[in-house]
């Protein structure tokens, strides 16, 4: 028996196109299409997410649920339209089709309003909030700025249920800075929490697409630190350049009404010198040997700085002072150090510290405490 010849019949129709040069049916691969799938998925994420919403809405008003079912079917209702609308920003920032107008942006102002749109969201979630802003101007597009501080509040809150933000100028370079740590003193973070979320995913993708952003992250088992420098700064908050000591009635002696300090030394001389150094700035002081002492010091009356020995420097430091970070995003110490003759100011970072020598406590001391005292204003 002969085999069968097979014929091959003319190309027609896709098969000419794609003898053309086009590619055919089995060249197509979804790694070419995939900004079309985000952009289909998010659309019907929205679309249908803002009919179920509606629905809700509409037996609440006519009394076929209460408004605990409501709410309990508006928690994940929402939970879906953050991540379409996610989706669909990140997809507009990556095909650039976000039009900016760069304008000068109090980002003070802005975060501050951005936290009181979602004020009631913070209260229903239990989420305790403390914040430290100084107003400093950046260039950027006032929109683009909103969403990128509502994406860092969404990547950082299933971390924790305690936020601390801050804005503030970096000392060198001179950029706008905004940090924001969750902790979730212990307890399990939401299930939602990953490092790579779409909040974080459009943070990244906003940062590339506007420019003049630097970001940093950092996770622990206690939960997330978030930092982001804008490098298109254009007016400088304030700073402080020195502390005149001159005249003892300027405005810095003045603003020293009320303060208090701890001593944490197991050296009887170290305590008393430091608490007569603070008494001839009209610092009124306490002391104690050790941080269980300080501890316990704290329940009774929280300080605004706080002296330590460098003898006890250790991890028990270490400790008291996450301890404390957990309470006060940020706090002053002054180091006593075994050089007699030693005075270092502080840097502006998180963990930077004025030394003053064991030998220099009645001459310099009320200048480090000022300082420290200064910048904290």
């Amino acid at each position: 028996m002969l085999p069968t010849k097979k014929t091959n019949n003319p190309p027609s129709g896709a098969t000419r196109t794609a003898a053309a040069g086009t590619p055919d049916a089995e060249s197509w691969s979804l790694d070419d299409h995939w900004p079309e799938l985000v952009a289909a998925l998010a659309d019907q994420f929205t679309e249908g997410v803002s009919s179920l919403q509606n629905q809700a809405d509409q037996l609440l008003a006519k009394g076929r649920i209460n408004k605990l079912e409501h709410r309990a079917l508006s928690i994940p209702a929402e939970r879906i339209k953050l991540a379409g609308v996610s989706a669909q920003q990140i997809h507009r920032f990556y095909a650039g089709r976000i039009r900016q107008s760069h304008e000068k942006v109090d980002m003070a102002q802005l975060a501050e309003g951005v936290l009181q749109e979602r004020k009631q969201e913070l209260g229903i979630l239990g989420i305790a909030l403390r914040r430290k802003f100084k107003p400093v101007e950046v260039l950027i597009d006032p929109t683009v700025a909103h969403t990128f501080l509502n994406a860092v509040l969404d990547w950082g809150l299933p971390f924790g249920n305690r936020v601390d933000l801050r804005l503030d100028l970096n000392a060198w370079p001179q950029h706008a800075r905004l940090q924001m740590r969750v902790s979730n003193d212990g307890v399990p973070p939401s299930s939602a929490a990953t490092s790579d979320s779409l909040s974080w995913m459009l943070i990244r993708q906003i940062a590339l697409g506007a420019g003049g952003i630097e970001i940093e992250r950092d996770q622990t088992s206690e939960g997330v630190s978030f930092t982001a420098m804008f490098t298109r700064t254009v007016q400088a908050v304030d700073g402080i350049s020195a502390v005149d000591l001159s005249d003892e009635h300027s405005s810095m002696f003045k603003s020293l009404a009320g303060t208090y300090v701890l001593t944490i030394s197991p050296s009887l001389q170290i305590r008393a010198d430091v608490r007569d150094a603070l008494r001839e700035i009209g610092i009124s002081s306490d002391s104690v040997v050790d941080f269980q002492q300080a501890r316990d010091a704290l329940k009774g009356r929280m300080p605004n700085l706080i002296v330590v020995d460098s003898e006890i420097k250790d991890e028990d430091f270490e400790k008291f002072r996450d301890e404390l970070l957990r309470e006060v995003f940020e706090f002053p110490f002054v180091e006593i150090s075994p050089d007699d003759s030693s005075f270092d100011m502080s840097g502006f970072g998180e963990f930077s510290m004025a030394k003053v020598g064991r030998g220099n406590i009645r001459e310099a001391l009320g200048t480090a405490v000022m300082f420290e005292l200064a910048k904290m204003m």
